[in-house]
């Protein structure tokens, strides 16, 4: 394995552990069993490294997204799907569990950031294949970047918000709550 590749992965390690605030690059050094100065061949600072590392992790939600999107189901159908599988990864990854914990207690700036870009990503993910289920005639004409926006937080509130109120909700049941909203409303 390439010295780079070992650097990633220490640091991938560490930002999950620690934080981005408590990782140092000392830290780093020593998982990737390197001399510090060989992690600044690779990267300027330790943000650089830290938005590469949470770039490769939005790629990965992307992918597993993307999957979920293939075959011949209803949009509704892929986009529970795509939904569910990236909220669940985001909720058992130890990397995405840290820095949204570090958002809300410490509110690192950078941290805020990468946290935005990762909900950004999944939005504008997601607004396209609204958009393209209007084109292909799939669903009715709307806001493509509304829609995205709010079946993006139905689904953050029904996997996390809801745990606060009840028992966490199964994947059934929210695939079931997400076609009576959106597909069908609430009217008899």
């Amino acid at each position: 394995m390439d010295r780079k590749k070992h650097v990633v992965e220490a640091a991938t390690k560490s930002f999950a552990q620690y934080g981005y605030k408590a990782t140092t690059m000392d830290q780093v050094a020593k998982l990737a069993n390197v001399g510090k100065g060989t992690i600044y061949t690779f990267y300027k600072n330790k943000d650089e490294l830290f938005l590469e590392i949470v770039t490769s992790l939005i790629l990965e939600m992307k992918g597993m997204a993307e999957e979920a999107m293939q075959g011949k189901h209803s949009f509704y159908e892929k986009a529970h799907a795509a939904l569910y599988r990236i909220l669940e990864f985001r909720k058992e990854h130890q990397l995405t569990i840290k820095l949204l914990q570090e958002e809300r207690e410490i509110g690192t700036p950078i941290v805020q950031q990468v946290v935005d870009k990762m909900e950004r990503s999944i939005i504008s993910y997601i607004e396209d294949k609204v958009s393209a289920a209007i084109v292909s005639g799939e669903i009715e004409d709307c806001n493509p970047k509304l829609t995205a926006f709010v079946m993006f937080k139905l689904y953050i509130a029904l996997i996390f918000d809801w745990e606060k109120y009840a028992d966490p909700l199964t994947e059934k049941e929210i695939a079931k709550l997400f076609e009576m909203y959106l597909l069908k409303g609430l009217s008899l």
